[in-house]
């Protein structure tokens, strides 16, 4: 595939996965656990330096390793392939399809706003639009990246916006608010299990590196695009909580789970469009994630049928539009039948931890390579090394801990899912050497 992907429309695509419908939902979710400003801007900005520690590390490997897959390609060549079958697996299985199905459902919910939708048109309509986002992405990268990049500023200068008029909403009176910052104790327990949902709103910092076989100059191009777009992620996430902190006391963003309305109609600016406003923006949002889920997702499917881990047609490329287009269809496919399932609306959330035991792999894959491959040539070598990835897996292996002992049940069917490849990898091994026999 032709690497057309440049600095700018890479940075895109990283805050158009990144930022979705998770900061119109996990404010209310977080000051209901934590009830005061501290504690709540400790986890957010926590979650942004997590993030940011991992965008460093694997900064590294998709410099050193540019290509489809990203992630899968990393722990191919640092693990073996178990534990890439294992990822994509994952990420096949439950995470990109379900995360299509809840993202599309969401953005049809939103548009019966505008146009009155009943609750089976609303799952026609979410798959209709993965329909859409997997045809502009199969016509080729470059058309692709020309939709998301618009829809993505658009987004991103919309939420800046109105995390900046929160200030000046009517009902704000800063600390007036808050005189008690910091309420109760420590709350070490607390915050941690609140950065689970708060580290789901982060979630995406990495998938630019799936497209690493079509960034150009990828060299230069993937490390700055992650540090960049995940730096941008963080303060627009920021400003929008500061904001919302501001204008509202922690019981009433705690009982609006669509707090970002509330704050909009108490801007004068906005007045009694703030619902219509925010609808607008949650369409933005939900329709950039959408795009650039897909888009980012597919390619971990084309490498798996690359390298031989799935069905070899899997890596076909359009010779015409030069995109993976059997994987494209695949994820399309996957998207729609599992949006037309009421189930799968929040399988997304459910599994939210289930990629980060790869992600703890792959940031270790950074000290692995450099002893097991002194000879790689790193066009970039992570900044703050050997402490930033150490502060990464630190913080990933202490919320997996946490969410073992909080929320063993959904976490524990996380991890089966997880284990389940174990056996269809080795099928699938024993499958193909029949085959090839």
């Amino acid at each position: 595939m032709p690497r057309t992907v440049g600095l700018w429309s890479a940075v895109a695509v990283l805050v158009g996965v990144t930022v979705g419908s998770g900061i119109f939902r996990v404010p209310a979710t977080v000051a209901g656990m934590l009830h005061s400003p501290g504690p709540a801007m400790l986890c957010w900005t926590l979650g942004g330096i997590v993030a940011l520690a991992g965008a460093l590390s694997v900064a590294e490997l998709a410099a050193a390793m540019p290509r489809s897959g990203g992630i899968f390609a990393y722990l191919l060549e640092g693990y073996g392939p178990l534990p890439a079958f294992l990822f994509g697996w994952t990420e096949l299985a439950v995470i990109r399809a379900s995360a299509l199905g809840a993202t599309s459902t969401i953005f049809a919910e939103y548009l019966g706003y505008f146009i009155p939708l009943s609750p089976e048109q609303v799952h026609l309509v979410a798959a209709a639009t993965i329909l859409v986002v997997g045809t502009i992405n199969y016509v080729g990268v470059k058309r692709a990246v020309a939709v998301l990049t618009p829809a993505t500023a658009a987004k991103y200068g919309a939420l800046l916006i109105l995390g900046l008029l929160a200030f000046t909403a009517v009902s704000g009176a800063g600390a007036a608010h808050h005189r008690v910052i910091w309420q109760g104790g420590p709350q070490l327990s607390l915050i941690a299990t609140a950065l689970v949902p708060v580290m789901w709103t982060y979630d995406g910092w990495a998938d630019l590196s799936f497209m690493g076989g079509e960034v150009a100059e990828p060299q230069r191009t993937l490390p700055l695009a992650l540090i960049i777009g995940t730096c941008c992620v963080m303060l627009v996430y920021l400003v929008v909580n500061l904001g919302l902190w501001y204008a509202l006391p922690a019981d009433a963003i705690a009982r609006a789970p669509l707090v970002a309305t509330t704050v909009a109609q108490h801007i004068p600016v906005i007045g009694g469009a703030g619902a219509a406003v925010i609808a607008a923006i949650v369409l933005l949002a939900t329709f950039s994630g959408l795009h650039a889920s897909l888009m980012t997702g597919s390619r971990v499917i084309f490498a798996m049928g690359d390298r031989g881990l799935l069905f070899r047609s899997v890596g076909r490329v359009s010779p015409r539009f030069h995109s993976p287009s059997v994987a494209i269809w695949v994820a399309t496919v996957l998207g729609c039948v599992y949006v037309m399932q009421n189930d799968f609306a929040q399988l997304a959330d459910r599994f939210v931890l289930g990629l980060w035991p790869f992600y703890v792999l792959t940031v270790a894959g950074v000290y692995v390579l450099r002893r097991t491959r002194p000879d790689l040539p790193r066009p970039y070598r992570t900044w703050g090394y050997p402490l930033v990835p150490a502060v990464f897996l630190l913080a990933s292996l202490g919320m997996l801990a946490n969410a073992l002992v909080t929320d063993p049940r959904d976490t524990g069917m996380t991890l089966l899912v997880i284990v389940a490849g174990i056996p269809i990898y080795y099928l699938w091994r024993r499958f193909t050497a029949r085959s090839a026999a």
